[in-house]
């Protein structure tokens, strides 16, 4: 009877755990290409813009996100860090 009980709970667990990973890579490829986009901002002199510094709170946010394992979260802010990098470069 325990053994009925067990497993869908150990299912349940496996599953939980399959779950966190979905966005890993994708989390990790946004974030160092993120990074790489903003440090070429910075080069060409775009560090002051207010677009630039929410792509750096917005990249922070993310990294602490992976840290956690909220990979979905982390992908979603790096995206949108993205944004911003491109809106400073241009000069937004």
């Amino acid at each position: 009877m325990k053994a009925w009980i067990c497993l869908p709970m150990l299912v349940l667990l496996l599953a939980g755990c399959a779950g966190k990973t979905a966005y890993r890579d994708s989390c990790a490829n946004q974030l160092g290409e993120a990074w790489r986009e903003l440090d070429l901002a910075k080069a060409e002199g775009f560090a002051g813009t207010v677009s630039y510094s929410k792509a750096l709170s917005l990249l922070t946010a993310a990294k602490t996100q992976q840290q956690f394992e909220a990979y979905e979260g982390c992908t979603s802010k790096a995206e949108r860090a993205r944004f911003y990098i491109r809106e400073s470069r241009a000069g937004r």
